[in-house]
């Protein structure tokens, strides 16, 4: 009989949503060592709360996070609450010692983030980041394909990110808009996702150079209570140069009109490019300098073949699979992980590696010049 994980969530909104699906669904497609249960959700809202477990199959529902570290039944904390809250709930679990599967970005700051690390690394226990688009299959793919020296020596990375959804200036203010809750706007929210893919593909970085912008500078706060101030930006734009030689180029912006949630990455080698774009995510475009002379030019790969990385789980190929997998191929790796006692990647190195180029590039826009990274943090 198969050992049995108990979770306790904490935050119930989009991201509880679809870590809570992932929980339902992973056991009914990859055969993992483990069983999960989910245990308690915790939330502010009491009657929000009691709906969200409800709906999604939590045995328990709690407005207190500190009563999910008291209770020993509870393996997992899943950290999926505002940023603030990051660094006491994962230092919390650490002591408590259970598993931590947090959201990004890491914490406010790099300081916090070392100390998450620190503390989760002292206690022994499993730490991940839920860098999701790390397991797009079509972005593990190209990672293969990265390794195997198919592209060769990789001279650019470009990334960008662009939704639209505060494009309106009548957009309610929200935890996002708080410096204090959030550390930073599109920038922590939204370049975090690319700086990691960054990482994962191409490697470490070695000096940013970035801007930052507020384009709406208040927003309405409750109706009759007037405005409140944002003191986070809107968009965030970097160059950055890595540890091997490459450049990058990075924007993130909630004030693209028309984009919903568009990320797109271009990645250009000695050998041969790839080419990857969130909307179209079975997809991966690759371009090599091999191939016959006479058929030159990119070619497009549907990644639903199941020799392709994840995809043999789900359908037969030319069937595409969609967003919420990835979170399920993460939940996989990471309840593997904990079955054999292994710590999984993206790990909380991985987000304060992360945080560290945040920070840098925050410190950059503010001095105006570029800054350099130390590649190797004192831990």
């Amino acid at each position: 009989m198969k050992e049995e994980l108990n979770i306790g969530i904490i935050g119930t909104q989009f991201m509880g949503k679809a870590h809570s699906n992932a929980y339902r669904q992973v056991p009914r497609f990859f055969n993992i060592p483990i069983n999960l249960h989910l245990h308690t959700a915790c939330g502010r809202n009491k009657a929000a709360l009691d709906q969200f477990a409800q709906k999604f199959g939590w045995d328990r529902a709690e407005t207190d996070w500190e009563k999910i570290m008291e209770d020993e039944t509870i393996n997992i904390v899943d950290i999926a609450a505002p940023n603030d809250l990051h660094m006491p709930i994962a230092k919390a679990a650490a002591k408590a010692g259970k598993h931590i599967l947090c959201e990004k970005p890491i914490a406010l700051n790099l300081i916090e983030a070392k100390e998450m690390y620190q503390s989760a690394q002292k206690a022994g226990v499993i730490h991940m980041m839920v860098f999701n688009y790390r397991f797009v299959p079509a972005i593990a793919l190209a990672k293969q394909l990265i390794e195997e020296g198919k592209i060769g020596k990789i001279h650019h990375f470009n990334g960008v990110y662009y939704q639209d959804w505060l494009v309106d200036p009548n957009f309610p203010i929200t935890w996002r808009h708080d410096a204090k809750t959030s550390g930073s706007g599109a920038h922590g929210d939204m370049n975090a996702h690319i700086v990691d893919l960054a990482r994962f593909l191409v490697g470490e970085f070695i000096s940013v150079n970035g801007l930052q912008k507020t384009f709406v500078t208040e927003r309405p706060l409750a109706p009759g209570e007037g405005k409140g101030a944002v003191t986070t930006d809107d968009a965030t734009t970097f160059q950055a140069e890595f540890e091997n030689g490459a450049l990058g180029s990075f924007i993130a912006t909630r004030f693209a009109n028309g984009r919903k949630n568009f990320l797109r990455l271009e990645i250009f080698g000695s050998k041969g490019s790839l080419v990857f774009n969130l909307e179209r995510m079975n997809e991966l475009q690759y371009f090599s300098l091999e191939e016959d002379p006479k058929c030159q030019g990119f070619r497009t790969v549907l990644v639903t073949e199941s020799r392709q990385p994840y995809i043999d789980a789900w359908w037969p190929p030319g069937h595409i699979i969609g967003w919420e997998h990835t979170f399920v191929h993460l939940v996989k790796t990471l309840v593997e992980g904990i079955a054999g006692n292994k710590q999984v990647r993206p790990d909380f190195y991985d987000g304060l590696k992360c945080q560290q180029v945040l920070d840098a590039v925050m410190e950059s826009a503010r001095e105006r010049k570029w800054t350099d990274i130390e590649l190797d943090l004192k831990l």
